[in-house]
């Protein structure tokens, strides 16, 4: 696993249809796309919830 950025494989949730994203870390990501694309599931719930997961991760350990 990659330090220097955060991957989502296969995500599907809401507009998502198993996409595969790679995001740098360290810098401003601006996501865009058309209306309805999925932009905020990516953003909002997708990203955010794997976050949640790496921080309960660490937590256990």
């Amino acid at each position: 696993m990659s330090i220097d950025r955060i991957t989502v494989r296969g995500a599907r949730q809401h507009n998502l249809q198993n996409i595969t994203v790679e995001i740098p870390r360290n810098t401003f990501t601006v996501i865009t796309g058309l209306s309805g694309s999925g932009k905020s599931s990516l953003a909002f719930d997708t990203i955010y919830a794997e976050g949640q997961r790496r921080y309960v991760e660490t937590l256990s350990t």
